[in-house]
């Protein structure tokens, strides 16, 4: 008989220790068709076959039979899916999932959105978002929880609940809020069309569509159990639509034999699978390379209908299906979309692209192989770009996904240290901001002298970064590559204000405006603020106001840096946000106040910057979205379409007096 040595055992117990044998993968699948207690006409098709493809999905994907818990009407097996089951569902989910686990939350059906006095933080447009269980009776007065619906606020608890557990969660919404629907829709627009044979269904209702019912409600909040808030780096959320649209369910494959009623998203997610993605963004990437030939079609059936764009939040670079917060990769990747032997990105000198810089064409097959191969940008613009097809990629197929990658950071817009002391280690930043040394006095912007035992001084040499000659002794390394961090960024935030200086928005306004306790005492475009607005006074605060009139949704981004040289994400305000901005017209604008308490000192800064988030746009951070560690975060917006010019909006308000703070 075979005998092992006697250590055998012990390092199998320390590798059973070691591997996360122990994690495991589940999911909560959530379909309504049926709207119990409301006309069948509002009534849906394919939410219980998109939990039925979902879970047959997971399976291929290595999920377990046993953890994949199904709510759905019409479904053998299945509970139903009525509010408070719901509401217990996620709460065993919760109580089973310990710390590495991974936890998808699905959901299809409809959507509402109404005005929720009760939620703490309020929408752009006042308007909360809600899914709607099957046991839904409408809403009881104007501002009041809708019951049977599960709001915004409570989902949002709960993905902060299995976060605080350090569980990774990704959220599927194949459903829509309608807030198109809700601002004078004439009449009540149709559920259904189309002819029987291939009916199209929206999902998405108005509020006052839903009819109450006699009889004791069903919860109207399902409220999540207090948790710690947590970063968002264990997070990923798909979409279907934004909120002011509707979403199709239709026969899918559209001409397939085996077609039936499906939810756009859900199909596109199976269909995307099958390229064996390797990160939430490639996942994403796919879903978007479905939606083109079922839009194009839906648009020419449905003219007067906004199709949907969908949205994905989170740390998309993150590996699929894994609990990890660190990032595949870190560098920037666009989608494009090929025409002939060019290759066409919707994104340009705003994101930090420069003249004929390096990149690396990236070709992924339908099988998920994927083919690359250097070129260099022939066209750019402020919000666009193109690269020429590689001579090796020329022959693939129509079928294969299109991807751009800087090769490096633009050497023109990098921080430049004239360096006698070498630079701290660890530097993180950004694309496109970085730093490089160089030994000629007159391109530098900053000077880093070595001091010996008393440390580095760190002198300013650009009067764009807070006055020339401007200087500072720093002792502590992780100060000193903090504050060349800022410098840094705050170069290129001047060159994106530079970028878009002249531009026009029509239809957006940011207001800096001077608050003493309740009371407005002063206010100013933010780009006159500098003179109209400031200094401020003693017991006086700043509060930045944005309205958005333009009849789109926005890419906006507002960012600080405070008199002591700190970096001040104000939106989005952290690395689960968004930074999409509402839609609003000129008679009801979507607006909102943001507080800005770090704004107290000469040398504060602040950036606001904002472009229309046009259906099929690719992300739209501009290079100045909120970090935390070295985690990369992306919000991305649909499937690509390239415009020519884009509208843009940049204001960099500045408390004169005292910007050598700034180095400080």
């Amino acid at each position: 008989m075979l005998r092992l040595p006697r250590w055998f055992g012990a390092v199998l117990l320390l590798l059973a220790v070691a591997l996360p044998a122990w994690s495991t993968q589940r999911a909560l699948l959530v379909g309504v068709s049926e709207l119990v207690n409301q006309p069948q006409a509002l009534w849906l098709q394919a939410p219980r076959n998109d939990v039925t493809l979902m879970r047959e999905v997971l399976l291929k994907q290595g999920f377990g039979a046993a953890e994949i818990t199904v709510l759905a009407d019409g479904v053998s097996g299945a509970a139903l899916p009525d509010a408070q089951r719901i509401h217990e569902a996620l709460g065993r989910l919760l109580e089973q999932s310990k710390s590495g686990d991974f936890v998808l939350l699905y959901f299809s059906g409809h959507g509402t959105r109404l005005r929720d006095a009760g939620k703490r933080y309020q929408e752009p447009d006042g308007l909360a978002e809600n899914f709607l269980a099957r046991d839904v009776r409408g809403a009881v007065g104007t501002d009041a929880a809708l019951a049977g619906g599960v709001r915004d606020v409570d989902f949002d608890g709960w993905v902060q609940a299995f976060l605080a557990r350090n569980v990774f969660v990704w959220s599927v919404f194949d459903t829509c809020s309608a807030t198109s629907m809700t601002r004078g829709a004439a009449g009540v627009p149709a559920t259904a069309e189309g002819p029987q044979q291939d009916e199209v269904r929206w999902r998405g209702v108005r509020a006052a569509q839903l009819r109450s019912v006699a009889g004791e409600p069903p919860a109207s909040t399902l409220a999540a159990p207090a948790a710690r808030a947590t970063a968002r780096a264990r997070y990923v959320a798909f979409f279907a639509s934004e909120s002011h649209q509707v979403t199709p369910e239709l026969r899918l494959p559209r001409q397939g034999r085996n077609a039936r009623p499906q939810g756009l998203l859900t199909w596109a997610v199976a269909e995307a699978l099958q390229r064996r993605p390797a990160t939430w963004r490639e996942l994403f990437d796919g879903v978007l390379a479905v939606y083109p030939p079922v839009i194009d079609e839906l648009a020419q059936r449905f003219p007067t209908r906004e199709l949907p764009s969908p949205v994905a939040e989170g740390n998309l670079d993150a590996p699929l299906f894994e609990n990890s917060a660190g990032a595949l990769s870190t560098r920037p990747v666009w989608r494009a979309q090929r025409a002939g032997g060019v290759l066409t990105l919707a994104i340009g000198q705003l994101d930090g692209l420069v003249p004929q810089q390096p990149v690396r064409v990236l070709a992924t097959l339908e099988d998920g192989t994927v083919r690359a191969a250097p070129a260099q940008l022939s066209q750019l613009g402020l919000g666009h770009a193109q690269v020429g097809l590689p001579d090796s990629l020329r022959a693939l197929s129509a079928s294969t996904l299109w991807r751009i990658a800087p090769l490096d950071e633009p050497s023109s817009l990098a921080l430049r240290v004239l360096a006698e002391a070498p630079l701290p280690a660890g530097l993180s930043l950004e694309y496109p901001a970085s730093i490089i040394a160089t030994d000629a006095r007159a391109q530098a912007d900053v000077r880093w002298v070595d001091l010996g035992a008393a440390g580095q001084r760190l002198e300013v040499l650009s009067p764009d970064l807070g006055g020339a000659n401007a200087s500072v002794v720093i002792t502590d390394a992780a100060a000193a590559r903090r504050r060349l961090e800022t410098l840094a960024r705050l170069k290129w935030f001047g060159r994106l204000q530079a970028l878009a200086s002249g531009a026009q928005f029509d239809g957006f306004e940011a207001r800096f405006e001077v608050w003493q306790g309740d009371r407005l005492v002063r206010g100013e475009a933010a780009q006159r603020a500098d003179t109209g607005a400031l200094p401020l006074r003693a017991g006086e605060r700043a509060v930045l106001s944005v309205r958005n009139g333009s009849g789109q949704s926005l890419n906006l981004v507002i960012v600080g840096i405070d008199a002591g040289g700190t970096v001040r994400p104000v939106y989005p305000g952290d690395l689960g946000e968004t930074n999409r901005f509402e839609q609003g017209t000129r008679e009801q604008p979507a607006a909102k106040r943001f507080e800005l308490p770090w704004f107290d000192a000469p040398g504060s800064r602040l950036l606001v910057l904002a472009a229309p988030a046009a259906a099929y746009s690719g992300p739209r951070l501009f290079g100045a979205g909120p970090q935390q560690d070295a985690i990369s975060d992306f919000r991305v917006r649909g499937q690509l379409r390239a415009e020519e010019q884009r509208q843009v909006f940049a204001a960099m308000v500045r408390w004169s007096g005292g910007d050598a703070a700034t180095a400080r």
